[in-house]
């Protein structure tokens, strides 16, 4: 069984100096790959250049991006070689389209035309007091899994902050059956700390609680590699 894992935070470029990006570290991805790495499991690691990382093991591959489209074109044709996809990843949910002062703005009479526009400059000046940056909606690459190949295993994860855990089994348990995944790591931002990441993974019926990374990590790797 060959397994993959994403993890870290990706991040979509404004110029070649600023980001948009977000706080995962890539640590609970890299406490799941050491699980299936310890239990003899060949590990291809996608994750960021920032992120957290396992030692380097014979068993182990990592391949490196950092935005939506490297993401994407790495990830599809692993996808189609691998029989478990365990997608940790926090992936950015926009990209920037356009930049520019808050004149600009005001002073066109059609905001849709500033969409078609791109900054060429390498930095964006700064000259100005306020920056108005249009985003659009990047591809959801976890609903795209199944299409890449319908028999992989797919793990996915849900994050919410400051919900009742009703409504955090709702959201997670409905991404789970949008997107055919196998389980959910269900969380709630709130309740990660540096000592503690309380989660329950998942399925459409069952849930099944962890209360830290190294938890959650040997959690997935049993339900993964048994048949309960």
């Amino acid at each position: 069984m060959k397994i993959l894992i994403t993890s870290g935070g990706t991040t979509e470029k404004i110029d070649s100096v600023r980001g948009i990006t977000n706080h995962s570290t890539g640590t609970l991805g890299k406490y799941i790959a050491e699980a299936f790495l310890a239990g003899g499991y060949e590990v291809t690691l996608v994750t960021t250049k920032a992120a957290v990382k396992p030692e380097a093991h014979k068993k182990m591959t990592i391949h490196l991006v950092s935005d939506v489209a490297s993401l994407m074109g790495t990830l599809r044709p692993l996808v189609k070689t691998h029989d478990v996809l365990i997608h940790s990843m926090a992936v950015s949910d926009y990209t920037p389209v356009y930049m520019t002062d808050l004149d600009e703005v005001e002073d066109s009479s059609n905001i849709a035309q500033l969409l078609t526009k791109k900054n060429s400059a390498a930095k964006i000046s700064s000259k100005s007091d306020y920056q108005v940056l249009f985003l659009k909606k990047t591809p959801k690459i976890i609903s795209l899994v199944k299409e890449w190949n319908p028999t992989i295993q797919l793990i996915g994860f849900k994050l919410l902050v400051s919900v009742p855990k009703e409504e955090l089994f709702a959201v997670a348990r409905d991404s789970l059956i949008k997107n055919h995944a196998k389980f959910i790591l269900a969380n709630d931002l709130t309740e990660i700390t540096p000592t503690q990441h309380h989660a329950y993974l998942l399925t459409e019926t069952k849930s099944y609680e962890a209360w830290t990374k190294a938890d959650i990590a040997q959690l997935i790797y049993e339900k993964v590699t048994t048949d309960d």
